[in-house]
């Protein structure tokens, strides 16, 4: 099972859209026409997309291409035979968007919690104006005590423009709150393909085994950052394990 992300319609044409729409005999403008395709996509991951998504989800796709990378330090490349097993890298202080939600499953939780962070970027804050995006959207999760399983609360965020670092809007969801991370190390993973808790859990038990035993790196707590569209078949994603001391 894929999610839907902030990102769900990049590289979308007309004939997925008509595939999507082929049953509907009333003429449909753009908006309608990604907003049903959504709920598409969205119906196989038992997730519900409702109409007033229609505004921000025409909004996110027309501004697609104006993202800001997170900014980071790298510190270290691992490689064997030429592929990169993986890297080490700082992140910056800075203000995130972060909302936590325990949906029955993993990727309900996060589907929800990027339709909530859309709305907000899409004018539904005290700026009242698009505030623009930032890859990569990550989701962070704690371990249950036996530490194969998630829990159930999973919090998903995005670090918020440049712009905005200094002085950040304010959301009128309040469920959304904009928190100040402290900087973060982390060694950084990529992976191709959906994100589901079994794809993530896989990961982390394939990072283990290169890394073998270390007590540098947290065992309870793991990121998942989200840089691609989910309909792209390999999309790039990267699994985090967060050193807890620079």
């Amino acid at each position: 099972m894929a999610l839907i992300s902030l990102e769900d319609l990049d590289g979308l044409d007309d004939e997925q859209l008509d595939d999507d729409i082929s049953d509907n005999p009333e003429p449909m403008d753009g908006e309608d026409r990604l907003l049903t395709h959504w709920q598409a996509v969205a119906s196989t991951h038992q997730v519900s997309v409702p109409q007033d998504m229609a505004g921000p989800i025409q909004e996110m796709t027309h501004n697609s291409q104006q993202r800001e990378p997170l900014p980071f330090a790298p510190v270290s490349c691992h490689e064997k035979m030429g592929e990169v097993l993986y890297e080490e890298r700082v992140y910056p202080a800075g203000k995130w968007a972060c909302v936590t939600r325990g949906e029955d499953l993993y990727e309900q939780s996060i589907s929800m919690g990027f339709m909530k962070l859309m709305r907000f970027i899409c004018k539904e804050n005290s700026a009242g104006r698009y505030l623009g995006m930032t890859v990569p959207v990550v989701s962070n999760i704690h371990m249950k005590e036996d530490g194969n399983t998630f829990q159930k609360d999973v919090q998903t965020a995005f670090f918020l423009p440049a712009e905005f670092q200094t002085n950040p809007p304010q959301p009128f969801d309040r469920d959304i709150t904009i928190v100040h991370r402290e900087p973060i190390r982390v060694v950084a993973r990529t992976f191709f393909g959906t994100t589901t808790e079994e794809t993530v859990t896989r990961q982390i038990g394939l990072l283990w085994e290169i890394l073998g035993i270390t007590d540098e790196l947290r065992r309870d707590n793991y990121m998942i950052a989200v840089y691609e569209n989910p309909g792209v078949s390999r999309r790039r994603n990267e699994i985090w394990f967060i050193k807890p001391n620079l």
